[in-house]
């Protein structure tokens, strides 16, 4: 697949994938099933990044931006506690100052609208898409769709709880508030200090989310699609398409498709000319290989901020947000925090023996929503910056994707992309 300098750009691919994480994936599959020659690029072998460790929950309930204004009341308390749910690394605040300063303004009522109209529009179509995409691999078994449940212990807790459920369904969220005694009845391992909590009937996880990476490779290659693991160094448009630049070579084809989650602003930059705001929050999980039958779904906590998910392999533990940039080490003491968090949420602590530890990067802009966009008359496709709902919206991106790629006739309304496009920055 390496292209030599004289090569016709239309031999070797319709289009070029740049990033082989869930979102990358995903839409390799749908465009090669619309009949386009695809060629998916990453340093990594598929599913490595983000995708491995996230917290397998479809979380379609989630249609409120990343932070709202009560966070300036709890910021100095969150940024002094270091294994807190919120950590900033001091020396890189000088580079996530900007970013910031994006994220503050975006608290204001009109731009704070605007993003909770863009996540639901995304998230209302989310589980339908992943129904679609599931069920043309032939792997629908992957995702269960059992709901979620947000647990509360304190009793001052309550009206918090309340007001979240009215923002809910303000904004057409299904959620059910359940006593205490049904919570027991449900999850009957959880500890008697919770009080009740908040049930999301529409939502649902995967046992596996790299399996699901996985076999999603396995239906793109039976489509034709090639998976190449070569680093992309650089790119260009021309006349034909574009270039990219590897460190196996050089690619070209008519369009290419930037999904790299993270790391996808330089590249972004060197086609567009334009400079996105994209920082990462750095997630870590703990996985527990001993604790099967704790939960019959996921589960988080209001006060301790984390995720429990029941998967295939155990228990995953998941949450936290670092801003410490793409380049310093991961501080995996924070994802031993998180059994430290469940200590008194179930009956019987768990078990941490054989434990793994996990770090990965979320790609975030300062509004919480993606870019999902047709760019350079047509030569560019971007689809990066999902922040904490790249599995989530993975298929309904992968379905949009298909369709500015190759417009084509379909049986199911799509989100306007209006909200998504790059030059809104």
């Amino acid at each position: 697949m390496t292209l030599p300098a004289a090569h016709n750009p239309h031999d070797i691919a319709d289009i070029v994938v740049v990033g082989a994480g869930i979102i990358g994936v995903a839409c390799a599959v749908r465009l090669a099933r619309q009949g386009l020659r695809v060629v998916v690029l990453d340093q990594q072998d598929p599913g490595r990044g983000a995708s491995f460790g996230n917290a397998g929950h479809l979380a379609t309930e989630q249609v409120f931006p990343i932070a709202d204004l009560s966070i300036l009341k709890r910021l100095p308390a969150i940024l002094t506690d270091p294994m807190g749910p919120l950590r900033l690394d001091w020396k890189y605040l000088p580079r996530a100052l900007p970013w910031f300063t994006r994220l503050l303004l975006n608290l204001r009522h009109a731009p704070f609208q605007r993003t909770i109209a863009g996540l639901r529009a995304l998230n209302e179509s989310s589980l339908g898409a992943w129904h679609r995409l599931l069920e043309d691999i032939a792997r629908p078994h992957l995702l269960r769709e059992d709901g979620s449940l947000l647990v509360f212990e304190r009793a001052d807790s309550h009206k918090a709880i309340e007001a979240l459920q009215a923002r809910m369904r303000h904004q057409h969220v299904p959620v059910d508030y359940w006593q205490a005694n049904a919570v027991r009845e449900a999850a009957p391992q959880l500890s008697e200090r919770i009080q009740g909590g908040l049930f999301f009937p529409r939502t649902g996880h995967f046992l596996d989310p790299y399996r699901v990476v996985c076999e999603l490779v396995h239906a793109a290659k039976a489509c034709g699609v090639h998976f190449l693991k070569h680093q992309v160094l650089g790119a260009h448009l021309h006349e034909h398409g574009v270039s990219l630049i590897t460190d196996q070579g050089r690619f070209t084809a008519r369009q290419t498709l930037i999904a790299c989650g993270a790391h996808s602003a330089k590249l972004t930059a060197a086609l567009t000319g334009k400079k996105v705001p994209l920082d990462t929050e750095r997630g870590y999980h703990l996985m527990l290989p001993h604790e099967h039958g704790r939960l019959p779904f996921a589960v988080t906590s209001l006060e301790r901020k984390f995720i429990m998910t029941p998967m295939a392999d155990g228990l995953r533990l998941a949450g936290t947000v670092e801003f410490a940039g793409l380049d310093r080490a991961p501080v995996m003491e924070r994802a031993w925090q998180l059994h430290r968090l469940s200590e008194g949420l179930f009956k019987r602590d768990l078990n941490a023996e054989a434990a793994t530890p996990w770090m990965g990067f979320r790609p975030s802009l300062p509004d919480s929503l993606p870019i999902i966009d047709r760019v350079c008359d047509g030569k560019v496709l971007l689809a990066f910056g999902h922040q904490h709902l790249g599995l989530t919206q993975a298929a309904v991106t992968a379905e949009l994707i298909a369709q500015l790629a190759s417009p084509a006739p379909h049986t199911h309304e799509l989100p306007d992309i209006a909200p998504y496009r790059l030059d809104r920055f």
